[in-house]
């Protein structure tokens, strides 16, 4: 019995055998099974990228899987896990960072067209809102190249050998744009508590 699903929404669909539920078959089988592996290797770093910038599980997990259709289609090319690894992170990141200029732009559109009034939650909650608000504002206000190594860095946890690994730039410049980033946001910040309301 061939099943119709695809686990893999998205990317091409294959015929299945009976009784694989699940599995791709094609002519290079091996090469499905290895793009497979990749898949659950780098699933999960696919989606904590795109959720740093987009910050919404389901957004970031659909830029994930958009990540991974391309992916598939030149899996070829980025046979190496190291190769397809910095590949994931950098497409992964712009497609976040599209989405979320995209997103951006039709919430003005909206926020221009139904203005309603806040509710009034409990003070030391909006504080808190306010406060990590005015955080993302300022690391998404940072340049592109400093943004994604504080986020890979700072957020993600990944060390500077790892970021320069995933974004395949040097150590060195990964710690420039460190320095730089941290150096933009404690500027950023005290200006922000110096004039609280703006």
């Amino acid at each position: 019995m061939q099943e119709s699903a695809n686990r893999y929404p998205g990317l091409p669909a294959r015929s299945l055998r009976s009784g694989d539920a699940g599995v791709f078959v094609s002519a290079d089988a091996g090469l499905e099974r290895e793009f497979e592996a990749r898949l659950q290797e780098s699933s999960a770093l696919a989606v904590r990228v795109a959720f740093s910038v987009l910050r919404q599980r389901q957004d970031a997990e659909d830029v994930a899987q958009e990540a991974f259709a391309k992916a598939y289609r030149r899996f070829a090319s980025l046979r190496d896990p190291e190769v397809f690894r910095r590949w994931i992170v950098r497409v992964t990141w712009r497609l976040a960072i599209d989405r979320w200029r995209a997103d951006r732009r039709r919430r003005a559109r909206e926020e221009v067209a139904n203005v309603e009034p806040v509710a009034a939650d409990a003070e030391e909650a909006a504080s808190a809102a306010r406060r990590a608000a005015r955080l993302w504002e300022c690391i998404d206000a940072l340049p592109e190249k400093l943004r994604i190594v504080i986020v890979l860095s700072a957020i993600e946890g990944h060390g500077v050998q790892e970021v320069a690994g995933l974004l395949d730039i040097p150590a060195g410049t990964v710690k420039s744009r460190l320095f730089l980033a941290r150096r933009a946001l404690a500027e950023k910040l005290r200006c922000l508590a110096n004039n609280p309301e703006g």
